[in-house]
């Protein structure tokens, strides 16, 4: 039912619903917004075989055999189109991605190929099984290489069947816009903060509000990154090993996260430069003036440039302490105001 649905979708997904007007819909989200679980939970109201005037708002009823088989993900009239990396992620089994033998051999792909996309056309020519229409749901819409983007335009446009469509989307300008158009667009939100906050209490989450702030109010990455050890202490300490260039510290942390979270503490620098008060890191030391704003502004931006070009580069096999010991350099060089003349 609704009520397993993250509580900062259940709204969304109302309204998704009683305001669907096209045959495709692009949901579009950054991936801690749950955008793959708001995907499927459109998909099983869709095929929720419990009569709608049952169904408060159109939502999946969660006890019929239709629910069931979504849930199991073995429902005949929906399929899951995602990347070979992300299938554990999506509940469906490894070893059936629709691609080569090879593929147990090597790093699952995080693309979506046209193979997959070709098998996913011939199950909407097939006739509804058990529904009275058929569902695909590709996840992450943005990750269809050009040529499987171009294999489904023209059965997106113009399918053969009763048929429905959700792609799940965290970029949509990588998209080709003639696949965008084809979609009834429908934007997640950013969570609530007081809900977001709620829930990590219940995941069991102490001190929530700290983790959640250094995650950018996305409860999703907040939990995660609690469990893989980056709790609330350890982003307390964050600052200040930062400030004091301690790798050590920070050996265990993977790059692409580490990346985000330097970005999130020179905007928050950048913030008390302008007079505003950290929103990531309140713990982070305040700035003593006088300060060179002009000339901090002009650094920080600098090197809030310079990580986004290293995040982009992020999941390369670099030497993780060599990695680490540049990226701290070069960010507590731009975080300490002191250490600029005025």
């Amino acid at each position: 039912m609704s009520s397993a649905l993250h509580p900062w979708l259940d709204t969304s997904l109302r309204e998704a619903l009683s305001h669907q007007q096209a045959h495709a819909l692009l949901v579009q989200g950054a991936q801690d917004r749950g955008p793959l679980d708001f995907s499927i939970a459109l998909a099983r109201a869709w095929l929720c075989e419990t009569p709608a005037r049952q169904r408060p708002g159109g939502l999946a009823c969660g006890r019929c055999g239709g629910c069931h088989l979504v849930d199991e993900r073995s429902h005949p009239d929906l399929r899951l189109l995602v990347p070979e990396s992300l299938r554990a992620a999506a509940g469906l089994p490894a070893d059936e991605a629709g691609e080569s033998s090879s593929a147990k051999t090597r790093k699952p792909s995080s693309e979506i190929k046209v193979d997959a996309v070709r098998a996913a056309l011939e199950f909407i020519g097939l006739t509804p099984s058990r529904a009275g229409l058929k569902v695909l749901l590709i996840h992450p819409a943005e990750e269809l290489n050009l040529v499987a983007a171009n294999a489904l335009l023209k059965t997106l446009e113009e399918p053969p069947g009763p048929m429905r469509f959700v792609l799940g989307c965290g970029a949509p300008q990588a998209l080709l816009p003639t696949l965008r158009s084809r979609c009834q667009s429908v934007v997640l939100p950013r969570p609530d903060r007081e809900a977001a906050l709620a829930w990590l209490q219940a995941q069991g989450l102490q001190d929530a509000a700290i983790v959640l702030d250094a995650c950018g109010g996305e409860p999703l990455r907040a939990l995660e990154q609690a469990r893989e050890g980056r709790d609330a202490e350890a982003w307390r300490r964050f600052p200040s090993q930062v400030m004091q260039g301690d790798g050590a510290g920070l050996a265990g942390w993977p790059l692409p996260v580490l990346v985000e979270a330097l970005q999130r503490l020179c905007e928050d620098r950048l913030r008390q430069a302008l007079g505003l008060s950290a929103r990531s890191f309140p713990q982070l030391e305040p700035l003593k003036a006088p300060v060179a704003t002009e000339r901090m502004i002009a650094t920080l931006t600098e090197t809030a440039a310079w990580l986004r070009t290293r995040a982009a580069q992020a999941d390369h096999p670099w030497s993780a302490p060599l990695a680490i010991e540049a990226l701290l350099q070069r960010t507590r060089s731009a975080l300490d105001a002191r250490s600029r003349p005025l």
